[in-house]
């Protein structure tokens, strides 16, 4: 069993739910994210998403884009992303990893030199938001080789048809995207979410979070009771913008900004 796959049994077993903060890599530097990492776990995360700086990320808003502009200037590479998370590792064997981000830098790395990189780094899963998954198999098939996730991202006007193909070829769990539009948005449409992770539930038996405009414990509560997980990331990178620029960061400054997810986390164990 993988790493997601005994995290998220062990939340669902106990009727909880679980908690998946986004962070850019990199932003501000790679050492403070490594002390975020951790710090995030110790705040109650389940799985981190790692953010992969790139150029023209399309699917995101203004706060994640800017995070990764931070990032890029810093000269952040696919590479040092992977090392970060071989970083992590040496403390922390348990808590699941998933790079997100775009298909552009993997394909000029390579995908065999990519998933080898990251299978020995210990990268749990995989999340390219532009990469169609009718054209995944090449990669997700190197992928499950090396033990790795493949996940999607399902939208609201995501075709049932293509649903259904995601369902089938993602591993470990499916985003759903709460929202029409990108990352930082308001959710307002609850109903409306509600019943398309019900059909996907008809599609597959894997795990289903849901991302994108989720701020707050509230609107993560709601979002929980709609879902088996929750992902916060806008809101979070938000918070660790502000620790851009400063030449020392000390701890309290950085369990200052995961104090979103520990409050996340007592919250959704309270329940919606």
């Amino acid at each position: 069993m993988s790493r997601i796959d005994t995290i998220v049994q062990e939340r669902l077993a106990a009727n909880q739910k679980v908690l998946i903060p986004y962070l850019v890599a990199g932003d501000p530097d790679l050492a403070t994210s490594l002390r975020l990492m951790h710090a995030l776990v110790d705040a109650g995360a389940d799985i981190i998403e790692l953010g992969v700086p790139f150029s023209d990320p399309s699917a995101d808003g203004e706060v994640i884009q800017k995070g990764a502009e931070r990032s890029l200037a810093n000269g952040t590479t696919l590479l040092e992303v992977i090392e970060l998370v071989a970083a992590f590792r040496q403390q922390d064997k348990r808590t699941p990893v998933v790079l997100m981000g775009y298909l552009n830098p993997v394909e000029i790395m390579g995908y065999e030199e990519f998933v080898a990189a990251a299978s020995e780094a210990g990268v749990d899963g995989i999340l390219l938001v532009d990469m169609p998954p009718v054209e995944s198999l090449a990669l997700g098939t190197l992928l499950k080789d090396a033990g790795i996730d493949l996940i999607f991202l399902v939208a609201p006007t995501t075709s049932e048809e293509r649903a259904k193909l995601i369902a089938e070829r993602c591993t470990g769990y499916l985003y759903y995207v709460s929202l029409k539009g990108v990352t930082g948005a308001a959710i307002s449409d609850s109903e409306s979410i509600a019943k398309n992770v019900n059909l996907l539930r008809t599609y597959s038996k894997i795990p289903i979070v849901i991302g994108f405009g989720i701020k707050d414990p509230d609107s993560a509560a709601r979002m929980g009771a709609l879902a088996d997980g929750v992902v916060i990331g806008s809101a979070l990178v938000e918070k660790i913008a502000t620790l851009a620029g400063q030449a020392a960061i000390d701890d309290a400054a950085i369990t200052e900004r995961v104090a979103l997810i520990a409050n996340t986390r007592t919250r959704l164990d309270q329940g919606s």
